[in-house]
């Protein structure tokens, strides 16, 4: 039963690979995206539109208009967080393809372990054997395997979360 193990972040991802509960992990392979430590205003150049509202606010004078900003939630920097979501699939799909694991762990902090999630197509979801909603890109090998649950490494059948 091979094992791998992805330790990701908006801007980082890590590939480890290990077959059992006593074993060291083996770097099966890094992708980094440097815009994804960028701000959101180094992506553009300008700000948001302007929307002006059509009528007087409620007892203000005539022809005081509010005015805002319309700016959304989807930011450049999200936008590139899921292009990076979308590589990590891809590095994976590949691995899949040639038979390098049997099973996936997943550990990202909550909102990138989202974004793998809506992208990982069903081959790769049905891997999945366990979840972990931690940042842990960061950390040495033998903090990321401590965070590996037990059951992971148990013979279930594969496709269990």
């Amino acid at each position: 039963m091979r094992i791998r193990i992805v330790v990701a972040d908006r801007g980082e991802a890590r590939f480890y690979d290990t077959d059992h509960v006593h074993s060291s992990l083996r770097l099966a392979g890094q992708i980094t995206d440097p815009q994804a430590h960028l701000h959101d205003r180094d992506f553009k150049s300008d700000r948001p539109g302007r929307v002006f509202d059509h009528a007087a606010t409620p007892g203000g004078r005539r022809g005081a208009v509010a005015h805002h900003g319309t700016g959304s939630e989807r930011t450049p920097l999200k936008h590139e967080a899921e292009v990076f979501a979308h590589h990590i699939a891809r590095e994976l799909e590949s691995a899949l393809q040639v038979h390098a694991f049997d099973r996936l762990v997943l550990m990202a902090e909550p909102a990138f372990l989202g974004l793998l999630r809506q992208v990982l197509p069903k081959s790769l979801m049905n891997r999945v054997v366990a979840q972990v909603h931690k940042d842990l890109v960061h950390q040495d090998e033998q903090a990321v395997l401590g965070h590996i649950p037990p059951e992971v490494f148990s013979s279930l059948q594969v496709g269990g979360a």
